[in-house]
């Protein structure tokens, strides 16, 4: 582990203080403002915000535009925050990157700043690694949430994605479909085009008032924008509706039938960026939109072949990723989630014609009865193992297995880490298929496990 990694693993995740956007705004001020001058996309949401930027990474990628792209949370390493072109950054630029933004903290400090949090302090590395790499573009993710996410500090970003919306972090963002969505329309810029997941009629509502209100114009994406194909091992085909009514065929390397929509949703954004100026909708007084600041700066050239073949070309790690033959990843961690990892289980276990077990985290914060409850009912497991990540949010396997022996009509085991429940698991399930879901860390470890013992991903 080298000197940033170290340090950043020392900070809080969650403090007391933290800097306002002004006070984020006048420490990238002090770096001479790395953000300001590069043209970003803007993707928040409760799921799927992470393979929307894969999605879009791919594709800009392919039209040969220098991307980086800013992703939270990480599965192994922290450096898997900062991506280029789709790959992780170097240890060197990384180190570098930690030690220019360490300084500038220390300064701002000393005049009465807070110390950065985590989520806070990797921003800024963000925007000074991508300006030093010169990139023509970078993707943004927001952490938690969006009105007052340290991302939110862009002031003139190129489009602002919002994907699905379920019930998650409610004790930051609100208890209801309709306080989370109000948060996340806080990314909304006056003129900037706004393409979001159109599928709650009452998270729809919110997101299209703020746009209205901001004069943004508004593009949702809806069952209706595609048509699925082909589901297999390969992955999804769908026939894809571009804005001119056109169809595009679309090959996705994911198996999971969610991942339609995200990519749905990625194709969109490019699409509205490469038509600018136009309205939504054929007789809408919905604005059209120009450029503002850095969006200025570049022209999107990207033609259909381009946008395909990065679809195709995509790589999202933990996102019902089959790592090893009959053994899938997802990062599945709230009601939301589960119910799309319910409905791809089911599908892959029945076309796989085994038997389905379940592996299965979560941590403190998260309404693991809900998930537990969803993944009782939704699937008939032969088994379910439950088991204690090595975090101080992870829940207990004790607590988990309670829950489970309730409502699940399987075998319920328990495991007190990772290694042992994944060599368990994988000799219970050689005849079935095992879907390891939960927490992100969940997914982590299972990685390195699987590159500890030597297990050779897909």
């Amino acid at each position: 582990m080298g000197r940033a990694e170290e340090y950043l693993n020392q900070i809080p995740m969650w403090t007391r203080k933290k800097n306002s956007l002004e006070d984020v705004r006048d420490v990238l001020d002090s770096m001479g403002a790395p953000d300001q001058d590069i043209p970003a996309i803007h993707v928040a949401g409760t799921n799927g915000k992470g393979s929307v930027c894969a999605f879009l990474t791919s594709m800009l990628k392919e039209a040969g535009y220098k991307t980086g792209t800013f992703i939270s949370p990480h599965l192994i390493e922290v450096r898997e925050r900062f991506l280029i072109n789709g790959v992780m950054v170097d240890e060197a630029d990384f180190e570098d990157g930690f030690e220019t933004v360490l300084e500038a903290g220390r300064k701002m400090m000393e005049k009465g700043y807070c110390h950065p949090t985590f989520f806070e302090f990797l921003f800024y590395m963000a925007m000074v690694i991508f300006k030093r790499q010169d990139v023509d573009v970078m993707i943004l993710e927001t952490g938690m949430g969006g009105r007052l996410d340290t991302t939110n500090v862009l002031k003139h970003p190129c489009a602002c994605v919002i994907t699905s919306i379920s019930l998650d972090h409610t004790k930051y963002l609100g208890d209801t479909l309709e306080e989370i969505a109000g948060e996340k329309a806080g990314i909304i810029k006056p003129g900037v085009p706004l393409i979001f997941d159109n599928n709650e009629p009452r998270v729809s509502t919110i997101l299209e008032g703020c746009a209205f209100r901001r004069g943004a114009a508004r593009y949702p994406v809806g069952m209706d924008d595609f048509r699925v194909v082909h589901v297999g091992g390969d992955g999804l085909e769908i026939s894809a509706r571009m804005k001119d009514e056109a169809r595009l065929k679309l090959q996705i390397p994911f198996e999971a039938l969610y991942q339609a929509e995200n990519a749905m949703l990625a194709v969109r954004t490019l699409d509205v960026l490469r038509h600018g100026g136009e309205c939504s909708r054929k007789g809408s007084r919905v604005p059209g939109h120009g450029p503002v600041g850095a969006a200025r700066c570049i022209t999107w050239n990207i033609g259909d072949g381009q946008i395909a073949r990065g679809i195709l070309k995509t790589v999202w790690p933990g996102r019902m990723e089959q790592v090893v033959p009959g053994i899938y990843l997802d990062g599945a961690h709230n009601p939301g989630g589960i119910k799309a990892f319910i409905q791809t289980a089911r599908e892959i276990s029945a076309r796989l014609e085994k038997q389905p077990f379940l592996l299965f985290a979560a941590v403190s914060d998260k309404d693991y009865r809900d998930m537990e409850a969803r993944l009782s009912a939704g699937i008939p497991w032969k088994c379910i193992g439950v088991v204690h990540i090595n975090s101080d949010r992870g829940l207990s396997s004790e607590t988990l297995a309670r829950e489970f022996e309730e409502t699940a009509g399987c075998p319920v085991v328990p495991f007190e880490d990772t290694r042992t429940a994944v060599m368990d698991m994988r000799k219970r399930s050689r005849d079935g298929v095992l879907f390891c879901v939960g927490s992100l860390y969940l997914i982590g470890e299972i990685k390195a496990v699987l590159n500890e013992i030597g297990v050779e991903h897909t």
